[in-house]
């Protein structure tokens, strides 16, 4: 055991939570004298949003009171479990800063502990073998308003339930023809408490043990020995499992474990609008609708760190979000806030034209070519200046130039003068048109007099617009999301259960035109393209030759923080 913790201390601090508020009662009272917690995924799938914050909370409190975090992975089902994502989890949890050090635990390394808890239980009159089909169970169960009805093989005799339940472990008997049940009360108002199965038999080898065993135990008898065994004292779980909680309490109890571990409950964190379900996502990756769990329109772990969040703004984002009793629903748009305030200072803002319309300055001299400086953050100055290369041709937006412009709109038209940010003023003179009348360049001049966005001629421009030069541009492809559900429809159809995806939850921008002070750019570095975004260079499709961004998060915001 650790140190015991200064509970005078630790209260002392602001805004405590009510898990920290149970945390120093118990440490107050001498119940326990160090704390240690545990995330216990199920390596069925990849982790989303929501287990962030499962993750964060669990480290942190072991982190505030000088205690243990356990990565634990529950896989006592191996019908569902692959070590593609006992790795995956791996790489989530560590990427978001929660430090397990070499604290790296499977639920099937104590498969003996679990079987010989099982035996203790039958040798104490308090588990039995029951033959039972799934469905005759669910029936004897009863319901809210009916007391169960107790099974014809609950009597059993010891002798009888050890033999036939090392049988179940031997192999002899099919799959579903007999379970082990907890032997608890039939009549309680708690339906997990009416003799709850806590072994079934599986004959499939696990990912983990192989064909050491054709049983398995249930989640609800394996989780509270696990807690047990790593001498777990806060079992930090979800709403759901409140009902569970008896039973957590009455399996550490049988057992006989010292120092029991006590659950406690908070609620999940849901997002809007977003897919969390792991059979939909499995159904989009399968079908191809997305190119995998880390598809960056999906809010797995994976796909948030693909698509260019940091473990920084999701940090934030849990904080933001609080712990509590209550459950309720979190907009994603306060995600996209965290990100925008954790990169809006950190990041470069590079020169990309999205959707190029070529702009040649007539009176600029031909083949010369000038470096200019260019802030690199103007609201941080610390990140210093580069140099951007200009010249005669250059790339800017197509939605820069209109040629019969509205009124208020401030960029070119024929007779305008704007500034090309951090370069010269130029006027709209021209421009050139194909056969179908389409344009494909504009033509201007420019004042030698404003350079640097400015100069000293005392003359002012209502619109200043982004440029890339077009002989040393870098051709890169950029992918916009939009929320992969159809938003106004709901995430899923009322009728068919079905998701409402939205069509154009993906946008290929495949000729998009950069500076070039792209050079060394690696997978998952991100920057402020001017008016685009923030983006991301993907780590699965970018090469050095080919680069691919991800849009991370527009400009603009919907969110506003509130006040305090």
């Amino acid at each position: 055991m650790s140190e015991a913790v200064n509970v005078t201390e630790t209260a002392e601090r602001k805004e405590r939570n009510f898990i920290e508020n149970e945390i120093d009662k118990d440490l107050a009272e001498g119940r326990y004298t160090h704390v240690q917690t545990r995330f216990p995924p199920e390596p069925n799938g990849y982790l989303h949003i929501g287990h962030a914050k499962s993750i964060l909370l669990n480290f942190g409190l072991a982190e505030e009171y000088g205690g243990k975090f356990n990565l634990r992975y529950d896989d006592t089902n191996p019908t569902k479990e692959k070590w593609e994502f006992v790795e995956s989890i791996r790489a989530d949890v560590e990427w978001l800063g929660a430090d397990f050090e070499d604290r790296v635990f499977f639920a099937s390394d104590y498969f003996d502990t679990m079987y010989e808890c099982a035996l203790k239980l039958i040798r104490n009159g308090k588990a039995f073998v029951c033959d039972l089909t799934a469905d005759q169970i669910r029936e004897y169960r009863g319901d809210f308003n009916t007391p169960g009805k107790e099974s014809p093989y609950r009597n059993r005799s010891v002798e009888e339930n050890l033999k036939l339940f090392t049988e179940m472990k031997e192999g002899i008997y099919p799959d579903g023809s007999r379970v082990l049940r907890a032997k608890i009360d039939m009549a309680s108002p708690n339906i997990n408490m009416r003799d709850p199965v806590i072994y079934r038999i599986a004959h499939m080898p696990h990912q983990n043990t192989g064909d050491k065993w054709c049983i398995y135990p249930m989640y609800d008898f394996a989780h509270p020995i696990e807690d047990a065994v790593e001498h777990i004292t806060h079992s930090i779980c979800t709403l759901e499992f409140e009902d569970h909680r008896p039973l957590y309490d009455w399996v550490v109890k049988e057992c006989g474990f010292e120092e029991p571990p006590r659950q406690i409950e908070f609620a999940k964190l849901y997002l809007t609008n977003v897919v969390t379900g792991k059979r939909y996502i499995k159904k989009l990756v399968e079908s191809g609708i997305v190119d995998g769990w880390d598809d960056p329109r999906l809010v797995s772990i994976a796909a948030l760190r693909r698509r260019g969040y940091t473990p920084e703004s999701i940090r934030m984002f849990v904080d933001l979000v609080g712990v509590s009793k209550a459950n309720s629903s979190v907009d994603y748009s306060m995600l996209e806030y965290c990100i925008r305030e954790d990169l809006k200072l950190k990041r470069s803002r590079m020169m990309a034209v999205l959707h190029p319309l070529k702009l040649i300055i007539d009176n600029y001299p031909e083949g010369q070519t000038e470096l200019l400086p260019m802030p690199n953050n103007l609201e941080n100055p610390e990140l210093g200046e580069r140099m951007i290369p200009f010249g005669r041709e250059l790339w800017i937006e197509e939605e820069d130039f209109m040629e019969v412009p509205p009124k208020k709109y401030f960029r070119l038209f024929p007779g305008n003068e704007v500034r090309l940010m951090g370069a010269y003023f130029v006027k709209c003179v021209g421009v050139d048109k194909d056969a179908d009348g389409k344009i494909t360049a504009v033509h201007c001049t420019y004042d030698p007099e404003t350079k640097n966005g400015s100069g000293f001629t005392g003359r002012k421009v209502k619109g200043t617009i982004h440029w890339v030069n077009a002989p040393t541009a870098v051709t890169a492809e950029c992918r916009l999301y939009e929320n992969i559900v159809d938003e106004e429809k709901g995430v899923y159809d009322p009728e068919t259960g079905e998701l409402n995806l939205n069509p154009n939850s993906l946008t290929v921008v495949k000729d998009a035109k950069l500076e070039p002070n792209f050079e060394g750019a690696k997978a998952y570095d991100s920057y402020q393209f001017v008016r685009n975004g923030f983006f991301c260079i993907d780590a699965k499709d970018s090469a050095p030759d080919h680069l691919v961004f991800n849009r991370i998060v527009s400009l603009k915001s919907s969110f506003k923080l509130p006040k305090a």
